[in-house]
């Protein structure tokens, strides 16, 4: 009987410890005062770049639409 309380014992201590470490190692975000403020990690980490492209699909539409004008006055001309 003694074996399975300290069992019981080492095992709740153990569940306590992993909880307090993977709190303290995930970083979330807190809201005071109605402002949403970032984790204390942040500033650790990666930057995600996404380089500006066209809204829309226009150029590419003109571009093509050029290239076919293009390939059928090549083909008139023959």
């Amino acid at each position: 009987m003694k074996t399975t309380r300290s069992r019981r014992w080492i095992s709740a201590c153990l569940l306590c410890c992993s909880a307090l470490v993977s709190l303290n190692s995930m970083g979330c975000q807190t809201t005071i005062g109605g402002q949403t403020l970032p984790s204390a990690n942040y500033l650790k980490d990666d930057v995600q770049f996404f380089p500006a492209g066209p809204e829309t699909q226009l150029p590419r539409t003109r571009q093509a639409h050029a290239e076919y004008r293009a390939l059928e006055a090549a083909q008139g001309l023959h």
